[in-house]
């Protein structure tokens, strides 16, 4: 691990936790846009929010003081025109709402804030940032960035086997390949280059298989100077407009593919690595917010090639499915808002994403449960309420799905697959739902529906909907209940597919599993069924069968399936040649499949969930659990960002049953620990505690924020 190690500064002893000074807001964000200067802000009182570093223990805001206004010099004059919050006592720092004058429009708007800590200490000013409103401002409308562009140079250069020069860009990226002859060039001349996502041994596969991409192209070349190749639209996926479909790119993108293969059949020029160059265009993301790194190398390469798929598909700047269609789809969208939280402290992205599909949902039953959950996980990762505000109605009336919920026990009856002209989809593609047995009243669909009533019972809570907070809990405890009694069959110690269904399948039970559904009894027994069919799913589906094992306890049998090496995971997906995570775990099971699918990233947002183990316990990260689960694995270190600023992780443990947990959280927040009990004593910082064992785990529950160290030994 030594050699391995990125040296995060992860890890911590008591001796240099840091110390105190006055708290200084950085982070700042208007309206959950970490970069305003990239974004036009649209509501007429937007949201300010900011965090802070990781400080002394126990440093936490008290009072706040926010000054807004039209330039710079009015704040050194002391005199800021447009708000002036004076200091509010409050301890919160996310989604403050603007309260002065009407915003201007079409102008850059300037704003500060200022902190006192826990001992009443007034901190310095914030520096000063600024947005610009847009030329008419609304009641509410999300945040979003333009695309960026990134220049690639080849990683290596190679002449192949019929004399071609062949560029490898490293990693397949969604832009454009620019010339840059040299200024030698002559007389110019005529090129012709194979350009595409896989190689056939040694030459760009000309024909790929499935929608992985190849493109022949040809052009001239008259005078030096930088020359952008001329790609063909591939009218499936470029179509789209305002009503769904595919979405249209910015003119000034133009037409893109992916691509990680130049092979140059002929150029006026002798090709070169600084002759040829990728635009990769994607939306704005800090690549260094993040880390992880453990002492099993498969389990960082796969943490590598996930997090790399949040970057490389994000090209549209709204979470679409891959490139054949460039649709946005809500589950693959919601796979696609974890990992991106995982990676950066951004959240626009996944909201915008989330405010289109309510706008343009999709056909499947569970994708429209899916909305459900993207909203409250939005709310659980920003502690905003802007969005269910705005959603709150749809999210009820039309994406809770309770039209469908019969009188007698309040499960939802569907129609089935699409095959009979149903919306009900289990797992994607059909001939991945492990032999799943289509009812009326289906046990996916309901366990989905058991997790969305508590979901909306939180959100209702959260907004002030008392009498609806009330009956969905009430209704969820009924469904849940009914759920056990309609598909669990004791004899066989799992869940049918449906009422009435004699066949069990995967899915049927990692569902429930993953949604807290099952009772606690029979927790262990459903698990082991899960773990008797393996890997019978999508790279969709998985998504819930790792979270199904974590929440079981099998973090083991987890990490496992994250690093197996035969056909159905992400290792063999690297094998075959992509960089960026597929739709499907290879075209044996999807014939028209693609190499650019965030939904089949889910090891990525499951080791900061829950290998690193940090999760919200308190929406907006007020309260942080720090849950690793490593199963055998003797080292992890890593960092997950939050809208409170980072976290940091360092695990050691020793076949002598001791486990070491060093852990960081930022100031104004607070921390429940878990940690296996494997041997007798806890020490928190250096400090015995008293602590309770439940479910094989010690929990320390309320820590202040800092540095510490939980060391739990003979």
């Amino acid at each position: 691990m030594t050699t391995r190690s990125i040296r995060l500064a992860a890890i911590w002893t008591a001796s240099s936790i840091l110390t105190a000074a006055a708290l200084t807001p950085e982070g700042m964000m208007v309206d959950l846009a970490s970069k305003p200067g990239l974004a036009t802000i649209y509501n007429e009182t937007p949201a300010f929010s900011w965090c802070y570093p990781i400080g002394a223990q126990g440093e936490r805001q008290t009072a706040y003081q926010i000054q807004v206004a039209t330039t710079t010099s009015k704040f050194r004059a002391g005199t800021p025109d447009l708000w002036d919050s004076g200091k509010v006592t409050s301890a919160n720092s996310l989604s403050i709402p603007y309260q002065g004058a009407a915003l201007p429009t079409s102008r850059d708007i300037c704003w500060r804030v200022r902190a006192w800590d826990q001992d009443g200490k007034e901190g310095s000013w914030s520096e000063t940032l600024s947005f610009r409103t847009a030329g008419h401002l609304e009641k509410y409308r999300s945040v979003h960035y333009p695309l960026t562009q990134r220049h690639v140079s080849p990683q290596r250069l190679f002449t192949n086997s019929v004399g071609h020069v062949v560029l490898d860009f490293g990693k397949a990226a969604f832009g454009w390949l620019e010339l840059l002859p040299p200024m030698s060039m002559e007389n110019g001349g005529d090129f012709i280059f194979h350009i595409g996502e896989k190689l056939d041994g040694d030459q760009v596969d000309r024909k790929p298989g499935g929608t992985i991409r190849y493109a022949k192209v040809s052009g001239a070349l008259t005078t030096p100077g930088i020359y952008r190749v001329p790609f063909i639209a591939d009218k499936r996926n470029t179509t789209g407009g305002a009503e769904g479909g595919a979405i249209k790119l910015p003119k000034e993108i133009g037409v893109i593919m992916p691509f990680r293969y130049v092979e140059v059949e002929a150029c006026p020029y002798a090709m070169g690595r600084s002759l040829a160059r990728m635009i990769a265009v994607n939306y704005p993301m800090d690549r260094k917010a993040a880390a992880f790194v453990s002492n099993d190398p498969a389990l960082d390469q796969i943490y590598r090639f996930c997090s790399y798929s949040i970057l490389a598909t994000s090209f549209a700047g709204v979470y679409v499915d891959g490139d054949r269609e460039r649709i946005p789809y809500e589950a693959d969208a919601y796979i696609n808002q974890l990992g991106h939280y995982a990676v950066d402290r951004e959240y626009t992205m996944a909201r915008y994403s989330h405010d289109y599909l309510m706008a343009h949902p999709t056909w499947p039953t569970e994708w429209k449960q899916h909305s459900i959950m993207m909203a409250w996980t939005d709310w659980m990762w920003t502690g905003d309420t802007y969005s269910l505000r705005h959603w709150y109605d749809k999210l009820k009336n039309e994406k809770l799905l309770s039209q469908f919920a019969r009188n007698s026990d309040g499960l939802l009856v569907t129609k089935g697959d699409r095959s009979t002209k149903g919306t009900d989809i289990v797992d994607w593609p059909p001939n991945e739902r492990d032999g799943f047995e289509f009812r009326p009243v289906n046990a996916v669909i309901n366990a989905f529906y058991c997790l969305n009533l508590r979901q909306m019972a939180e959100i209702a809570t959260v907004l002030g909907k008392t009498d609806d907070a009330v009956a969905f809990t009430v209704r969820a405890e009924q469904v849940k209940k009914a759920f056990h009694a309609a598909f669990y069959q004791s004899e066989r110690e799992c869940y049918v597919d449906g009422e009435g269904a004699k066949h069990a399948s995967l899915h049927a039970n990692l569902f429930p599993l993953a949604f807290g559904i099952v009772p606690e009894k029979n927790k262990e027994q459903v698990a082991q069924f899960c773990l008797s069919r393996g890997m019978a799913c999508s790279p969709y589906a998985a998504q819930y069968l790792l979270e199904a094992l974590f929440e079981s306890g099998h973090d083991e049998d987890a990490i496992r399936l994250m690093t197996r090496t035969d056909d159905r995971g992400w290792i063999s997906m690297m094998r075959q040649g992509s960089t960026i995570t597929m739709e499907a775990w290879g075209l044996r099971y999807k014939g028209n499949q693609d190499w650019n699918h965030a939904w089949g990233s889910a090891p990525l947002n499951a080791i900061s969930r829950y290998v690193m183990g940090v999760r919200p316990l308190e929406a907006g990260f007020g309260k942080i659990l720090i849950q690793p689960q490593i199963g055998s694995l003797r080292a992890v270190e890593g960092i997950v960002p939050t809208i409170r600023g980072q976290v940091r992780i360092g695990v050691r443990q020793t076949p002598r049953k001791e486990y070491r947990l060093s852990f960081a959280i930022p100031a104004n927040t607070t921390a429940e620990v878990s940690v296996p009990a494997i041997a007798s004593r806890v020490l928190l910082d250096g400090k015995v505690q008293s602590t309770t064992k439940i479910n094989e785990r010690y929990s320390l529950p309320n820590i202040a924020s800092g540095a510490h160290v939980v060391l739990v030994t003979e």
